[in-house]
């Protein structure tokens, strides 16, 4: 008789909680005679004695055939375990992600100035560097690494998201030191909106970071009042829009509790719907 032990990887109440997502990455990275042993795992929700708690779901993911990454086509009866959906980029979404995680606020004004570059990726020419959410992290590590060196910032770029992304982020980077006074604008002094759209792409991009950093201080109102009177100036209204929208999904309704945003919400009435 031989009693087997259950690998501490999978879910248990006591351990992990009641409820949760068992997430089985690479699935169709597996060779097929090492897939066939989810089979029971992902239908019955069983392993032998093990039984999957009743809370907890069980999701796999997996590169596309066409992706040029190592997978096996699924066995159909493992495949018809699954509900299957295909995912995509989106660069709300990714900002949002980004916002939360300190990314460098001129990649998000970058990106928000070519949404294009997010994921960049044809693998008929099997790039080895390319634009992709996963890489423009990177950059944002090369950015800091590399921010005394400017020598090799272009090269570290280019390693990181490819050899034209990598000169675009450069060049727009180093375009930033005509941006207006960021300090002037979150305390309510003059600061001009810049002419040129990816600058102001840029602007909004760090005025939302300055919001972020200022949500938990005692002048939090009046820095997000200052930034709506500040998104009202731009010329075309949408980059207000865009501006507020991200400020508002980075920090939540503390944007419509300051006076100025009724103020603001009148005055793009007409190209904006709210919920």
């Amino acid at each position: 008789r031989v009693e087997w032990a259950i690998p501490s990887l999978l879910p248990d109440n006591a351990r992990h909680g009641p409820a949760g997502i068992l997430f089985l990455d690479e699935i169709n990275a597996a060779p097929p005679a090492v897939s066939a042993a989810a089979y029971q795992l992902i239908l019955d929700r069983k392993l032998g004695d093990y039984q999957v708690p009743d809370g907890w779901a069980i999701f796999a993911a997996g590169n596309r055939q066409g992706d040029r990454g190592v997978t096996y086509s699924m066995p159909a009866p493992l495949a018809n375990r699954f509900s299957h959906f295909e995912v995509e980029t989106h660069l709300d979404d990714w900002v949002m992600w980004a916002y939360r995680n300190g990314i460098d606020e001129r990649i998000i004004g970058f990106l928000r100035f070519r949404p294009e570059l997010l994921f960049d990726f044809d693998p008929a020419h099997n790039p080895v560097a390319f634009p992709s959410p996963r890489s423009w992290e990177f950059a944002h590590r090369g950015l800091q690494k590399f921010a005394d060196t400017p020598r090799l910032l272009q090269g570290t770029l280019q390693a990181c998201v490819g050899p034209a992304a990598g000169i675009e982020l450069h060049a727009f980077v180093n375009s930033l030191d005509q941006m207006p006074d960021l300090d002037a604008i979150v305390t309510g002094a003059a600061a001009a909106v810049p002419e040129e759209i990816d600058l102001q792409y840029a602007v909004a991009a760090a005025l939302v970071g300055r919001a972020i950093r200022a949500h938990d201080t005692d002048g939090a109102a009046q820095v997000i009042g200052h930034i709506l009177d500040y998104a009202g100036r731009f010329p075309q209204r949408e980059m207000g829009v865009m501006l507020v929208s991200d400020m508002h999904r980075a920090i939540g309704a503390a944007v419509f509790d300051v006076p100025q945003f009724a103020q603001w919400a009148q005055a793009v009435s007409d190209v904006m719907l709210f919920e």
